[in-house]
């Protein structure tokens, strides 16, 4: 028995070591050592009581070049201007074959381009953020990908110009304010990790002219939206301001020669410098006026006729391999149409319900059968009885005839 004694006393003071080795593991086991974990799980909280949605945060890496030019796909898909209504907005996709019933991405190796304008004259723009990056991520699994572009609005918002807010999108920003703010109580309790920066820093707690009980809610919006601003950082910075893919130029408003003379990838990286803050407060001069790449009307005047298509030529033949632009930005309330032998196709349907609420129509192009119009209008559920151009995309009409266009549901 005594021969078991030294054994069992070398076991206990051993037990008793590993027990003080992890209690001094314990205390020193504080936030400081799982930064990543913490922020990630308190963003998380904030993103899903915010949208509803699930989006597990992702490591942060060093910021990648934006991508300007892309080849060819085999599908191409493009939305037109959304404008803060999520239930036009997942019709679109519906309509396009990219999301099933329960708005998980299902349009396999397809590339999607939003053309842009997120923002103002809806109530649902944060919801469409969230609802957006969700794809993007679920696309890439499925080898396919969602492109998103800034428009005029995106770039009025964050230079603080709410001309076009509504009231329910001033109550949504109010509500991302207060989990943010949450958000940020909730890392401050732990010592180890930084301090978080406040949001609403350098922001007057009132306005002139602005109704008292509006105050919170543009405050929240500047602290969201502004350069470097939580959400103009996470949501807008990566948008492409200008894009080619394959033959196709997308741009919100549209491009003149200037613009390319000046670059279209130095375009989209000053943008996103802009917006990540380190700019200054106005956008690039391009981004503003009414010739501006996001502002430009030039080849989307609904009637055919106000279009200046030697203009459009010329502009096209300075980007090599470029057969047509595709823009949104002008309601085009005869539908997705186009102009000038179909190399200016206009986009915007004014879907939202803060635009016309018009029908939801995208425009495809595969690389075998060409270009076509999808849409919800009964008017076009069978195939058009017009000849079809030799693209496949009859829509050019001189005024406000009939489509002419290949459809369907």
């Amino acid at each position: 028995m005594n021969l078991h004694m030294p054994h069992c006393r070398t076991h206990q003071r051993s037990t008793n070591h590993q027990k003080m080795e992890r209690q001094n593991q314990s205390s020193s086991l504080t936030c400081e050592n799982l930064p990543s974990f913490l922020s990630s799980f308190v963003d998380t909280f904030v993103d899903f009581s915010v949208s509803g949605l699930f989006l597990p945060q992702r490591q942060e890496i060093p910021q990648q070049p934006l991508q300007t030019h892309y080849p060819s796909p085999n599908r191409l898909v493009a939305i037109g201007d959304l404008h803060g209504d999520l239930e036009k907005s997942k019709q679109a996709f519906r309509l396009a074959g990219l999301i099933d019933g329960s708005d998980r991405w299902c349009g396999g190796s397809t590339t999607v381009v939003q053309i842009g304008d997120v923002l103002d004259r809806g109530g649902e723009e944060l919801k469409i953020f969230y609802f957006l990056e969700k794809l993007k991520r679920e696309a890439v699994k499925s080898g396919g990908q969602l492109i998103t572009l800034n428009g005029n609005h995106e770039i009025m918002n964050i230079e603080g110009d709410f001309r076009y807010v509504t009231k329910k999108a001033l109550e949504e920003f109010d509500v991302w304010a207060y989990w943010y703010d949450i958000g940020n109580k909730m890392k401050s309790l732990c010592h180890g990790l930084e301090i978080p920066k406040n949001p609403f820093h350098g922001i007057p707690p009132s306005f002139h002219r602005v109704p008292e009980e509006f105050s919170h809610s543009i405050r929240a919006r500047i602290a969201a939206l502004r350069p470097d601003g939580p959400i103009s950082r996470r949501f807008l910075a990566n948008n492409l301001t200008v894009l080619v893919v394959g033959d196709s130029v997308f741009v919100h408003g549209g491009l003149l020669e200037k613009h390319v003379d000046y670059g279209l990838q130095r375009i989209n990286d000053e943008v996103r410098d802009w917006i990540n803050g380190s700019m200054g407060q106005r956008a690039p001069e391009y981004c503003r006026g009414r010739n501006a790449v996001v502002w430009l009307r030039k080849f989307s005047d609904e009637f055919a006729k106000n279009c200046d298509c030697s203009l459009l030529e010329h502009v096209l033949a300075t980007i090599p391999g470029a057969k047509r632009m595709i823009m949104g930005h002008t309601i085009q309330e005869i539908g997705i149409n186009g102009a000038c032998d179909n190399r200016a196709i206009r986009i915007d349907v004014g879907m939202s319900k803060g635009c016309i609420n018009g029908l939801p129509e995208v425009l495809e192009i595969d690389r075998n059968s060409g270009l076509r119009v999808l849409t919800s209008n009964p008017m076009y559920q069978k195939k058009n009885q017009y000849a079809q151009t030799k693209e496949g995309l009859g829509l050019l009409i001189p005024e406000h005839g009939p489509k002419q266009v290949e459809v369907k549901a």
